[in-house]
């Protein structure tokens, strides 16, 4: 698939690329997509969660009242699950969400990704630009003549451009990743991705190691 290159004025350049077939011309994988994304989602959940089983409640454990003869029902302590201020059943516990996933399911799920987004012209390669100095408005001002500005833009780098990211960092529904750190979740939420011209490369001795 061959793409035009543009530059951060949003106009087209007489340069074209040649993006790998071998990554953006796959067939798309839903369910590695579907694997990749849930182990993303899940390595994010902190797993701190928890409630107060019934032996951890303070409280006497003396018993309220006898088990018969009352007409009343059977009760235990104050601590009992029934009563406010008392434990939860089966409350959350702390855990580690994280679960294995291979590394080719992985390539292959970004893969797809990638692969989804060129079929569906959601891929724009610029030509390769530093900032000088960090500067939200130039960043803003070049999403806003690429026709991008209030998507979700994703914008991959051969490497890391702190100016760029610190340029870029405030601004809502805009991301900068390193080509070698593309993941799958980053790609499928993002409208529009970016891709400096240098970055096809990194992506492609990324992904076909």
């Amino acid at each position: 698939m061959q793409l035009p290159v543009f530059n951060i004025q949003g106009q087209e350049t007489k340069a074209k690329v040649e993006l790998p077939e071998a990554i953006f011309g796959i067939e798309p994988n839903d369910h590695a997509i579907y694997l990749d994304v849930k182990q993303y989602l899940a390595n994010q959940r902190q797993g701190t969660h928890k409630t107060k089983e019934r032996w951890e409640i303070s409280g006497s454990t003396r018993k309220l009242h006898k088990q018969k003869g009352t007409g009343g029902s059977r009760k235990g302590d104050i601590n009992s699950p029934l009563f406010k201020g008392g434990a939860r059943v089966f409350g959350p516990q702390p855990r580690d969400y994280s679960f294995k996933l291979n590394k080719k399911v992985k390539v292959l799920a970004r893969k797809s990704a990638l692969a989804y987004k060129a079929q569906g012209n959601n891929i724009t390669v610029l030509e390769d630009f530093i900032f000088e100095s960090p500067k939200t408005k130039s960043f803003a001002d070049m999403l806003n003549k690429l026709n991008v500005n209030g998507k979700r833009v994703l914008l991959v780098t051969p490497e890391k451009n702190e100016n760029l990211v610190l340029s870029g960092r405030n601004l809502q529904k805009t991301k900068i990743v390193v080509a070698s750190d593309l993941n799958t979740y980053d790609v499928m939420n993002a409208a529009r991705v970016l891709v400096l011209n240098s970055a096809i490369e990194k992506i492609a001795e990324t992904l076909n190691k």
